[in-house]
């Protein structure tokens, strides 16, 4: 996958995370892509290294789906704890 594939894919899966928890978070579409890519690249290496089922970079394979929305939710559920409501 090229970069722009991996772009698509985080903004994909950050908009998949957010829809799955919902609220009122900062960044709109950059933080959401932001989220996604990070979250992509976290998932994948948390599925390589944890779960020992590397992943493949096909753009179409449901484990880099799977992986990317997980830790595109893992970093969103990271963000909230941190931060907490800041738009309150």
């Amino acid at each position: 996958m090229g970069i722009v594939s991996w772009i698509i894919l985080g903004l994909l899966a950050g908009v998949v995370a957010k829809i799955l928890l919902p609220g009122r978070d900062p960044g709109g579409l950059v933080g959401t892509t932001l989220i996604g890519v990070l979250g992509a690249f976290l998932g994948g290496w948390i599925s390589a290294r944890f779960l020992d089922h590397p992943i493949s970079k096909d753009f179409y394979d449901g484990a880099t789906w799977a992986a990317a929305i997980g830790g595109s939710l893992v970093l969103l559920i990271a963000y909230r704890l941190v931060f907490g409501n800041s738009r309150d």
